[in-house]
């Protein structure tokens, strides 16, 4: 992290308190490399407008003195740019989290934007895959036409396999070393490191771990105990874009929508096991979730596709 203010477009004081925010957030939040990079813009980019808006680079005391209707000017400015209500709903709690921190080191109250509303953001539900779909998605021989590598097709299907039999996130599954999977016959849970690096140990089927010894097996690359457990053609870290890249191929193959990322498989798992009567917080726990209300979401989704099922089979539907 950058510890010269001067490369920094804000004035000194602003600065100075910018990079101690920043140094709190990965510090003591233990908040995540990429979150942390998304609220360091958001926050430089509320910072940038405030500086045309007021004609100069505000100090903590110009910051103090905004308004509600200075921040309404910064949504409005954001939504004219195209910015969705989802985007802007994070920026605002970004810009929140920097002038808490002011405050709470009374560097003076700034309530403007506490005053202002966050824009309702439509909710969506997840879009599993059916069951059959989902089994399907590490079958190597869908990609037949493909000219690639046999360990390549390994890997992949190991990947997918993992994101839809144990409900990781693909930054959790590519997060793992090579010691920390068991192999087949050698244990049944792994503990993966989730959003806030908070571990959690989840459970891994053995046809998964099958999947993943098979690619260990054909890999041509020396996989080190410490070292990440999935590689890419060259031999580096694998990269989120190449499994992105394999379930568009995938969605081809199968006649999937566009829904059918690889977080879909993550959306798979969890409505699966509810759908087959599993406990709500059980579901929570290996889903890492913080809250029960970001899990009970799949209880709408159940309960859509229970409908779903009425309507298309009983007779007076």
């Amino acid at each position: 992290m950058p510890q010269n203010t001067d490369a920094l477009p804000f004035s000194a004081e602003i600065s100075a308190e910018f990079l101690r925010w920043s140094a709190f957030l990965a510090d003591q939040k233990r908040m995540s490399p990429k979150t942390l990079e998304a609220y360091r813009r958001d926050v430089t980019q509320f910072l940038q407008f405030m500086a045309e808006h007021l004609g100069g680079q505000p100090s903590l005391a110009a910051l103090a003195e905004l308004t509600p209707q200075d921040v309404r000017a910064f949504m409005a400015a954001r939504r004219a740019k195209g910015i969705g209500a989802r985007s802007l709903m994070r920026q605002l709690a970004g810009t929140r989290s920097f002038v808490r921190f002011l405050e709470r080191d009374g560097k003076g109250k700034i309530g403007a934007l506490n005053a202002v509303r966050a824009p309702k953001v439509a909710k969506t539900l997840p879009k599993p895959l059916a069951v059959p779909q989902a089994r399907r998605i590490s079958d190597t021989d869908l990609r037949a036409g493909e000219e690639r590598e046999p360990w390549i097709f390994a890997r992949d299907a190991a990947v997918l396999a993992l994101l839809y039999g144990s409900g990781l996130r693909v930054a959790e599954a590519l997060g793992l070393k090579r010691a920390e999977v068991p192999a087949p016959g050698m244990g049944d849970t792994l503990t993966v490191i989730g959003k806030g690096s908070k571990a959690r140990m989840v459970p891994v089927l053995p046809a998964v771990l099958t999947l993943i010894a098979e690619y260990i097996a054909l890999c041509p690359y020396d996989l080190p105990d410490d070292g990440p457990l999935f590689v890419g053609a060259k031999g580096g870290k694998l990269s989120p874009r190449i499994i992105q890249l394999t379930m568009e191929r995938l969605r081809v193959a199968l006649s999937l929508p566009d829904t059918a990322t690889p977080h879909a498989l993550r959306h798979s798992f969890a409505t699966h096991l509810l759908s087959r009567g599993g406990d709500l917080r059980a579901i929570q726990e290996l889903l890492g979730h913080a809250s029960l209300s970001t899990t009970q979401i799949y209880t709408a989704v159940d309960t859509e596709r229970l409908l779903d099922a009425y309507n298309a089979a009983h007779p007076r539907a």
